[in-house]
């Protein structure tokens, strides 16, 4: 059975209809292919039903970790959620956790890459915002050696009272400045 449009709605270009068609179109091609792609369960831990563009988001409520709580009683101590497009991966036993972050860390391990955070962090060469691999590795560990260590540590503590000591100056400067009679006429007194 084929599908019959009137052929009077595609003669007007911009027409309400034809634009109210379009966005309905799109938005069923959107979802078929979200769910054509996405869909496919290779082995993934339980999940609860989700919408389609916010996920499981609705499910968290104003105290999500009491909405978590009541999702693990209901799917187990691991469960996918998807928070908008991400999948979220929850693991609300100490026991799940350990033997997540202790066998599988290494694919956790890895942050997202934000766009805005390559830009300015020259190609996510800040240690903050670089994957997980050699570079971090090698980073961390200068981090650690050169900067955190114990003596430098103590050799830069006077650098850290001073600078504390002149950013209190510069607050206390700043609010004695202010005109007590200035409040009160702010305040309508």
């Amino acid at each position: 059975m084929a599908l019959k449009l009137p052929l009077h709605l595609l003669q007007e270009p911009y027409s309400f209809t034809n634009l109210a068609l379009l966005a309905f179109l799109s938005i069923l091609l959107y979802f078929l292919f979200d769910y054509l792609c996405f869909s496919k369960n290779f082995n993934q831990p339980p999940s609860s039903p989700k919408l389609p563009i916010i996920g499981n988001f609705h499910q968290l409520g104003f105290l999500p970790h009491q909405s978590l709580r009541s999702l693990s009683l209901k799917h187990g101590p691991l469960m996918l959620l998807k928070i908008g497009r991400i999948p979220t991966l929850v693991a609300s036993s100490p026991k799940m956790a350990e033997q997540v972050m202790k066998m599988q860390d290494h694919i956790f391990a890895n942050r997202s890459t934000i766009k805005m955070m390559d830009k300015i962090c020259y190609g996510q060469k800040n240690i903050t915002f670089a994957p997980y691999g050699e570079y971090w590795r090698q980073a961390k560990k200068a981090i650690t050696l050169h900067i955190l260590s114990n003596k430098k540590v103590h050799f830069l503590q006077p650098i850290r009272v001073d600078e504390v000591t002149l950013l209190l100056r510069n607050i206390s400067a700043s609010s004695s400045s202010v005109n007590s009679s200035e409040m009160d006429q702010v305040k309508g007194g």
